[in-house]
């Protein structure tokens, strides 16, 4: 089985680690980082890079396709070879997965029309616009699509894709060894529940994100 988890310019860290790092377990599994051309792929920070082992050329059926967000997501969006690399391996994919923003490219790839999906809660109301049915649920399936919500999710979505894929104990076992365990010391990880000051800030400055500034990811 192979896994292939893309690479692009300004993407989420966490988005492509979470998946690799749960996915990555399944037992003999290939995983390839892919992009665009070979070698390292900075993140949004500029901080990280990580190696793209493949080029998109290069990898034309993938068992699981992992496409991460992140704000260089909204340079990709107009119809190109990266799209096209999309709709193509999908057509071999047993799953389509993404995760935050990564949902925004299969979406426009076409991939996601009359499908329920989610996103990075800012981004949400984007799916829209290319026929997906957003939901604010942290992982979603439907058929052999699978997107989870903003960042973090992607470590659900990899449990979550385990389990259907090898079984609960499996699943749990990598749970276990990971140590995904999540005590987080504020109670402000949604819209729902953070401050609303806090909410209209990273509104207002995910407006500027989304139209390709060099601010934070999502």
């Amino acid at each position: 089985m192979q896994i292939a988890i893309l690479l692009y310019d300004r993407f989420t860290a966490l988005d492509a680690i979470g998946p690799y790092d749960t996915l990555g377990r399944l037992p003999g599994a290939e995983t390839v980082f892919v992009a665009q051309r070979t070698g390292p792929v900075h993140n949004d920070s500029h901080g990280l890079a990580m190696v793209a082992d493949a080029t998109l050329e290069e990898v034309t059926a993938p068992d699981i396709l992992v496409v991460p967000g992140g704000p260089g997501q909204s340079d990709l969006m107009a119809d190109g070879p990266l799209l096209e690399w999309l709709r193509a391996v999908d057509t071999a994919t047993t799953w389509t997965t993404s995760v935050c923003t990564g949902s925004l490219l299969l979406a426009a790839a076409g991939l996601l029309e009359g499908r329920r999906a989610t996103s990075h809660w800012l981004a949400l109301d984007q799916l829209k616009e290319y026929g997906a049915a957003p939901t604010g649920e942290r992982v979603v399936f439907d058929g052999k699509y699978v997107t989870a919500a903003g960042v973090s999710s992607g470590i659900d979505m990899g449990l979550t894709l385990l389990g259907r894929l090898q079984g609960d104990e499996l699943a749990q076992t990598v749970q276990l060894a990971i140590e995904y365990d999540p005590q987080p010391p504020y109670d402000s990880g949604s819209p729902e529940k953070a401050p609303a000051g806090i909410v209209e800030a990273l509104r207002g400055r995910s407006r500027l994100v989304l139209k390709g500034s060099d601010g934070p990811a999502n």
